[in-house]
C-alpha cells in the first residue's frame, strides 16, 4: 500500500474520531443548548476557529501550498453547504422531535449507506466484494451499536432518512473540491451554515446560552467538525469517497467508546461485538489489493502535489520551488499499471 494511501486512512480515521467525540461532548452540553442553537454553535465554531488558523498561517508555518477556491468551485460548495449544512440538520431537527431516540440513533447510520451508494451507483467508483462486505461489517456493527430494542418507521423516520440522503449527497458533491484547500472548505461551510442556523434557532425562540457554553460548544465544534471535515477531504482526495464513507462510519463505535468514560456509560457486549463487526471490515479495507492495467485521459487542474509517476511536468516562470507544492498543470495521456485508489487521477470506469 502507498504512502499517500496510507496517508488517507490515516486522514479519515482521524477525522472519524474527532466526529465521534463530539457526538458525547455535544450530549454534555445539550442540557443548557437548545438542539438548533447547538447546531449554529458547532457549525460557527468550526467555521472561526478555522479562518483564525487560516489567517495565521504564517505565525503557525503553515505552508499556503494547497490550490485556493476558484470561481469554478463555487456552484459546488454552495450545493454542499445547501445539502449538508442547511437541509440536513433541518430535516434531522425536525425528524428528531417526530421520533423516539432509538429510532433516530439507528437511522443516522444511514448516512454511511447513502454516501456509498450513491458513489457506487451515480459516481461509479470501483466496487469489488472484498471491499462491499467490508463496509456492510463496518455499517453492521454501527447499526448494531444504535439498536436499542426498537425501532418505528413514521413521518420522523423518513425525515431522518432524508436528511441522512442529504449528509451523503454533501460527502459525494465535495469530491469534487477535494481538490481544493481543505481548510478554505471547512471554514466557508462553517461560518456560511453555522450562521444560517444560529439565525433560525433565534427566530425558532431560543435563548442564547451562557458565554461558557457558546465557548464549549465552539471549541468541539472547531474540533469535531472543523478539523474533522478538513481531514476528511484530504481523505476523498487520496481514497475516494466510497472507501472514505466506510471509514468515516466507525464514527460511532469512538463516540461510543467516549462516552464510557465520560458519561459512565456501561461496557455492554452489544458494544462488543458491534466492535468485532467494524474491526473486521476495517481490516477488509486496510488489506485491500486493487491493481490493474488503467488508462489516464488528459487532463488539466490544481491541486497539492509531488513530482511521482502522475506529476512529470514543466514549469513556467513563477511556479513555486520545492515540494510539495500547488500550481495549474497538465497531465498526458498515460497507460500503466499499479496498486491504486479511486483519488483524484484514478476515476476511471471499471469493465464487467
Amino acid at each position: 500500500m502507498g504512502r499517500i494511501v496510507k496517508l488517507g486512512i490515516v486522514f479519515a480515521l482521524i477525522s472519524a474520531g474527532l466526529f465521534g467525540a463530539s457526538t458525547p461532548l455535544a450530549k454534555l452540553l445539550l442540557g443548557a443548548i437548545d438542539p438548533w442553537m447547538m447546531a449554529g454553535l458547532l457549525y460557527l465554531g468550526a467555521g472561526a476557529g478555522l479562518a483564525a488558523v487560516h489567517l495565521s498561517r504564517a505565525a503557525l508555518r503553515l505552508p499556503a501550498v494547497e490550490a485556493p477556491l476558484r470561481r469554478t468551485d463555487v456552484p459546488w460548495l454552495t450545493l454542499v453547504i445547501l445539502a449538508g449544512g442547511i437541509l440536513g440538520p433541518f430535516l434531522l431537527m425536525f425528524g428528531l422531535a417526530r421520533t423516539d431516540a432509538a429510532s433516530a440513533s439507528l437511522l443516522l447510520n444511514l448516512e454511511g449507506v447513502a454516501t456509498m451508494a450513491i458513489a457506487w451507483i451515480a459516481f461509479r467508483e470501483n466496487v469489488d466484494r472484498r471491499l462491499l462486505l467490508g463496509a456492510l461489517a463496518i455499517l453492521a456493527g454501527a447499526a448494531l451499536l444504535s439498536w436499542q430494542g426498537r425501532a418505528t418507521l413514521d413521518l420522523g423516520a423518513m425525515l431522518i432518512a432524508d436528511a441522512c440522503l442529504c449528509w451523503g449527497i454533501d460527502n459525494n458533491l465535495t469530491r469534487k473540491l477535494s481538490s481544493v484547500d481543505p481548510l478554505q472548505i471547512a471554514m466557508l461551510k462553517g461560518l456560511i451554515a453555522g450562521t444560517i442556523n444560529l439565525v433560525i434557532a433565534l427566530g425558532h425562540g431560543a435563548a442564547f446560552p451562557s458565554a461558557g457554553a457558546v465557548v464549549a460548544a465552539a471549541v468541539v465544534g472547531f474540533f469535531g467538525y472543523g478539523i474533522s471535515l478538513a481531514l476528511f477531504v484530504l481523505a476523498l482526495r487520496h481514497l475516494g469517497t466510497a472507501r472514505t464513507g466506510a471509514y468515516f462510519s466507525l464514527a460511532p463505535f469512538v463516540g461510543a467508546l467516549l462516552a464510557i468514560a465520560l458519561l459512565g456509560e456501561a461496557l455492554t457486549p452489544q458494544l462488543v461485538i458491534a466492535g468485532l463487526f467494524m474491526a473486521l471490515g476495517l481490516w477488509l479495507h486496510l488489506s485491500e489489493q486493487h491493481e490493474h492495467e488503467h488508462a489516464h485521459e488528459a487532463l488539466e487542474h490544481e491541486h497539492r502535489h509531488r513530482h511521482d509517476a502522475h506529476h512529470q511536468h514543466s514549469h513556467a516562470p513563477g511556479t513555486p520551488l520545492g515540494e510539495p507544492h500547488s500550481h495549474w498543470h497538465s497531465h498526458a495521456p498515460m497507460v500503466h499499471r499499479h496498486p491504486h485508489y479511486p483519488d483524484i487521477h484514478h476515476r476511471h470506469g471499471h469493465g464487467a
